[in-house]
């Protein structure tokens, strides 16, 4: 298929690409560059800097008609991305880890999804290191000129193929503003990281949203790049984060989701919206 009939009307419209960093100035320079290379839609770019202690904040002011907050202190993923979120001025939102590298028609396929179905709520892609329901494992190359080929023959084999999870990945999200008009932004209780990926798609579906992976899309993935220094820190973050989601959820299973989702049907903006 030629990549004219992929692009839709919405390829006029503004997509805001929000991107929140912490050190790991390789991956942001990586992943920023193959955004400028790979995205044909209109967009803005949005860097939320959580006070890194590198020359990332240098780097970030120094690319053009991007705008940036820089934060002195940490404000974990959620309230970087809550800062992105309040001064957002696209129709559409895509929240995109600094530690991944896009391919070809990325975003032109994901909108496809998101404005081709009235039901789905947030789409995401494939990748090589991310939860089960989205992961390609094992992946066939070792350098990014071999994923990018790779990514780019996965996406013709897989054309318009896409399946419905209950739990989408936080690496890459692409939602309508309208989503967070209705279900608030992402619960910043979960600093400085994880599960508040999993508590935003949870409330997405108490919402009547469906939550979309598109299977031809494939986006590499490093992962975990500003916990890698300290892996130990790492599990103690995930664990602890885990905690908070299981006692405010009151479930101690993530197998459980889909009753969850059930159970806190009709979506209630009092219990259920975060402020952000």
């Amino acid at each position: 298929m030629e990549d004219k009939n992929l692009i839709q009307s919405e390829k006029s419209q503004l997509t805001s690409i929000i991107i929140v960093t912490r050190n790991g100035l390789s991956f942001t320079k990586e992943c920023i560059t193959s955004v400028f290379q790979h995205t044909l839609e209109n967009f803005e770019l949005i860097l939320v800097d959580n006070g890194s202690l590198d020359d990332t904040l240098e780097y970030l002011k120094s690319l053009p008609n991007a705008t940036v907050i820089a934060n002195k202190k940490n404000k974990g993923f959620s309230g970087g991305c809550n800062q992105g979120l309040s001064i957002a001025r696209g129709e559409t939102i895509v929240l995109l880890n600094n530690d991944t590298v896009v391919t070809k028609e990325w975003l032109t396929r994901l909108l496809w999804w998101l404005y081709n179905n009235a039901e789905i709520g947030i789409v995401g892609p494939r990748s090589n290191y991310v939860i089960p329901q989205q992961a390609i494992k094992p992946v066939p190359y070792k350098k990014m000129d071999q994923m990018q080929k790779f990514a780019y023959e996965w996406t013709k084999k897989h054309d318009r193929q896409g399946y419905e999870v209950e739990n989408l990945s936080g690496l890459c999200m692409v939602f309508k503003r309208n989503l967070i008009d209705m279900i608030g932004g992402l619960d910043e209780r979960f600093y400085p990281g994880y599960f508040e990926d999993t508590d935003f798609s949870i409330r997405a579906q108490i919402c009547e949203k469906k939550l979309w992976v598109a299977n031809d899309v494939f986006i590499h993935h490093y992962g975990s790049g500003s916990f890698k220094v300290n892996r130990s820190l790492q599990i103690k973050i995930i664990q602890e984060s885990k905690r908070k989601f299981f006692h405010k959820w009151k479930i101690n299973d993530l197998k459980n989701i889909r009753e969850l989702v059930k159970r806190e049907k009709p979506f209630n903006k009092e219990r259920h919206y975060i402020s952000f």
